[in-house]
């Protein structure tokens, strides 16, 4: 490897560990902004379904960890690496992603300007990630019992969101367009809470649902079964993977398993999938499957 090449992967890490400190969960990313390690499953039929729940590296998103040991291995099966990307939608952050794109020809700065002045709210000071291509990313934090879906031009043309499942590429990142960095005066600022305005913008409708009562769940645990049962199609392994990890961090995590997979069923997952999603939830907050 050349000696820039190593440099590069060296202050990737280094940043990478800054940010697990923050509690921030993260990856290494490639110079083309993709996870750096390639999926062990990526000659199946389906590549796609597990999340981890195998134990090899690979799983994009799901590697994710705040554990500094666990990241420098990540790194070490990836010494390519001259990135990281930073997990959206989890604890303790719950972050949320505003990213202001340049790229489409639209003045995406304006359309969350008018955005703003329509639905009445302002943009806190916060995180200002600036992109190789002139771009910008607004670090966000959610509440921790709503999942906020990723999305691209939704919410306006130009303006794509990082949600839960998905990540942002973390500032010192360097790809093949250029390096990532922390805008002047905003790297000393925790990311600021989301404008309820804003989030009821971000979030889709609930779907009417009249889901089966699990009285060994409680009040939360149908909750977060509302919240499966609601997910449009897209939405179903992100919800689905949210709201185990609340039922785990809340302590009704086993009890929640039968009812979440029947949700998550009843919205056209398969059981195989969802008790895989379940299982990775549960290792992702300490918890055995």
């Amino acid at each position: 490897m050349a000696t820039t090449d190593r440099q590069a992967t060296t202050l990737a890490l280094a940043h990478a560990l800054s940010a697990a400190e923050r509690g921030l969960a993260v990856i290494p990313l490639s110079r083309t902004k993709l996870p750096a390690l390639r999926s062990p499953h990526r000659h199946e039929p389906d590549p796609h379904r597990c999340h981890g729940e195998c134990g090899r590296l690979g799983h994009g998103v799901y590697d994710a960890s705040t554990d500094p040991a666990r990241i420098r291995e990540l790194f070490a099966a990836a010494p390519w690496a001259s990135g990281y990307g930073i997990a959206c939608g989890l604890p303790p952050h719950h972050l949320i992603g505003i990213d202001l794109d340049t790229k489409t020809g639209t003045d995406s700065s304006t359309a969350l300007r008018e955005l703003a002045l329509r639905h009445l709210f302002t943009i806190p000071d916060t995180v200002v990630v600036l992109t190789p291509s002139g771009g910008r990313h607004l670090w966000l934090t959610g509440p921790s019992d709503a999942a906020v879906p990723n999305s691209a031009g939704r919410l306006a043309p130009g303006i794509d969101i990082r949600g839960a499942g998905g990540y942002l590429v973390g500032p010192g990142s360097r790809t093949d367009h250029g390096a990532y960095t922390t805008a002047p005066g905003t790297a000393h600022l925790a990311p600021a809470v989301c404008p309820p305005a804003l989030l009821r913008l971000l979030l889709p409708p609930p779907r009417p649902v009249h889901p089966a009562t699990h009285p060994s769940a409680g009040d939360h645990g149908q909750g977060l079964v509302q919240f499966v049962l609601a997910a449009h199609e897209g939405q179903r392994n992100t919800r689905l993977f949210w709201a185990a990890c609340r039922a785990y961090e809340n302590g009704i995590g086993p009890a929640l398993v039968a009812p979440l997979v029947d949700a998550a069923v009843n919205t056209g997952l398969s059981e195989r999938e969802a008790r895989a999603t379940i299982a990775s939830a549960a290792r992702m907050t300490g918890h055995r499957p």
